[in-house]
């Protein structure tokens, strides 16, 4: 009778598989297409493959060379806003409460009085500090490398925040409106730069990068630090790298040049 159930059950669920089944492929198909025969948003370079799990294979880095990032531009920082929803609708915070992902820095060297433009956001630290000094478990990294916040149990302690050397996180006093599905935010709540996670996981590369690469800038290269291979491993090794507070020993996932 059991063998009979479990039959039963078995021919139930397969029209249902077979349908799924069809309409993956048919929207991997689609995917493909829309972007060029043959290739998929997994393919582009610096990126992981949908769905795929996260691993400890892969450490996600970015590079930022100041020497090409312009002192007016803030692609990067625009492109931020709109692909997360932060900025918007906060313009009654204090300047010093409003929500700050990413910002563009002004560092000028006091020996030789060299002026330059940097962004600065969370620098998704191997020794993360905001994770060490969490009473919740709230800010943590994951094994691929993005530090993150789970808005779900913050308690809005802001330890995290005192504990950033990077001054890169942020606290939501307001009630919010027009949050994206990918990107929660909440009142009492504490945030910053995820790297586009969602991006980085459906394949994409983060929106400060495309937004700074479109406009011809390209003063940013996100990838695998752990890839010999990858493009912004190529780059490190060929000309350096700075990692910002190195005394620290965090050994940051953003990384600088002509700094």
């Amino acid at each position: 009778m059991k063998d009979d159930k479990a039959r039963d059950q078995q021919a139930q669920l397969a029209p249902a598989e077979a349908a799924r089944r069809r309409f993956l492929a048919g929207v991997a198909g689609a995917a493909g297409v829309a972007l060029a025969p043959g290739v998929l948003l997994y393919g582009v370079a610096g990126a992981k493959a949908p769905d795929a799990p996260v691993t400890d294979q892969v450490r996600w880095g970015l590079l930022i060379d100041t020497t090409k990032c312009a002192t007016e531009c803030d692609a990067c920082v625009t492109a931020c806003k709109t692909e997360n929803g932060w900025g918007q609708n906060e313009v009654r915070s204090r300047p010093d409460q409003r929500a700050h992902w990413i910002r563009k820095l002004t560092v000028k060297d006091r020996s030789s009085g060299h002026v330059m433009s940097m962004p600065m956001m969370c620098q998704h630290c191997e020794t993360a500090p905001c994770a060490d000094v969490c009473p919740t478990g709230a800010s943590f990294r994951r094994i691929d490398g993005i530090v993150l916040v789970d808005k779900h149990i913050c308690i809005g302690c802001r330890y995290c925040m005192m504990a950033c050397p990077y001054k890169a996180r942020s606290f939501i006093h307001e009630n919010l409106e027009g949050q994206k599905p990918y990107a929660p935010r909440g009142k009492g709540t504490v945030e910053s730069c995820t790297l586009c996670v969602h991006r980085v996981d459906a394949g994409e590369q983060p929106a400060c990068v495309v937004a700074c690469n479109r406009d011809g800038h390209k003063a940013m290269v996100f990838g695998d630090l752990r890839d010999p291979n990858s493009e912004i491993s190529k780059v490190i090794r060929a000309r350096g790298s700075t990692q910002v507070r190195a005394d620290l020993q965090l050994n940051p996932g953003v990384q600088y040049q002509g700094f």
